[in-house]
């Protein structure tokens, strides 16, 4: 099948073109993000293949549509960037790639708890610099502390799992209870008292229209003062501008960013010869207890590689006609 793949990056096109070798498909990668001022160069193809940076509303989709795109494939869980609705309007099908590798993603979440919390961070570059001071490098430790964590998805049981590894109490949050999650001691409560009495709480739910802005200025005036907060999910879920002022008032005591809401402009570019127009993730960057990571946390091996398979499997089944296990419906 002939497809377009935008937004490819310099690590993509080894994992595609070995899942691909296998059938055959005809890809033809393009660096851009696919969007209303680019869809001119899906003339042609039967099917895009995109990441969550591309914008494929309404007016993509007729554009899409008129060049004889048939597929819309993510690279990505996540589709909130895709107009469903209008794909379905002109007999457009969309698959996502729905799990690749809840591991990675738990595990850097994780990684950015022990780096806000034992300060790993600045004491490599103060030891490269011949500072062997233990100033300011002050920890706590992570067993007996409760860790709420928001959503119990691959990604959340994985995450919870980890923790109960560090002996932790574990908490949780979620629309749909999970049995196995119960069965190893996890306990549901409601995202109230999540709130009030988890000393880190980690995100791990989708971005949806009732999860926007999940924590604001409300939940964060109901966490307990000095909590750490990690999102590794979507940024949108967080209202950075809040988050921002419960810095300043050390109702939050840690942040930890692997999302960003904006982050199109931002992240998988090298812009350190640049002036970033973005003033919110500035002043985000200025505070000592906020660490920011630029989307890296599917970024290990084992993932690539399902994401390609998985990404090759959905051209595949719909080219052949069969049944879309990953394909998104209304």
């Amino acid at each position: 099948m002939k497809t377009a793949i935008f937004s490819t990056k310099y690590y993509e096109r080894e994992y595609m073109d070995k899942a691909n070798a296998a059938t055959g498909h005809e890809l033809t990668y393009f660096e851009i993000p696919l969007n209303i001022d680019t869809a001119v160069n899906a003339t042609g193809f039967e099917a895009i293949c995109i990441q969550l940076g591309d914008r494929i509303d309404k007016a993509t989709i007729t554009q899409l549509s008129a060049a004889g795109v048939r597929l819309i494939a993510l690279r990505s869980a996540g589709f909130d960037n895709v107009d469903i609705e209008a794909a379905a309007q002109h007999n457009i099908t969309v698959v996502r790639v729905p799990a690749y590798s809840p591991q990675a993603i738990a595990e850097h979440a994780v990684a950015l708890i022990l780096t806000l919390d034992r300060k790993t961070h600045k004491a490599y570059n103060r030891v490269r610099e011949n500072n062997f001071s233990l100033h300011g490098l002050l920890g706590f430790n992570l067993f007996g502390k409760t860790v709420g964590v928001v959503g119990t998805g691959k990604i959340g049981r994985a995450f919870c799992s980890i923790m109960l590894g560090f002996g932790c109490r574990v908490i949780a949050y979620d629309i749909k209870e999970s049995e196995e999650m119960k069965n190893k001691g996890i306990v549901y409560e409601s995202l109230d008292y999540l709130l009030q009495n988890s000393d880190i709480i980690s995100i791990h739910c989708p971005l949806n229209a009732g999860s926007r802005h999940l924590f604001d200025a409300g939940a964060f005036s109901r966490m307990k003062a000095g909590a750490m907060l990690i999102n590794t999910s979507r940024g949108a879920l967080l209202n950075t501008t809040d988050a921002i002022e419960a810095l300043k008032k050390k109702q939050l005591g840690y942040l930890g960013m692997d999302v960003y809401e904006g982050e199109e402009s931002l992240f998988f570019k090298d812009l350190s010869e640049s002036v970033v127009q973005d003033d919110t993730i500035e002043r985000l960057m200025s505070f000592n207890n906020v660490l920011i990571t630029p989307h890296q946390a599917f970024f290990t091996i084992e993932a690539l590689e399902q994401i390609a398979k998985i990404t090759i499997g959905n051209f595949t089944a719909f080219e052949n006609s069969e049944p879309l296990p990953n394909e998104v419906l209304l």
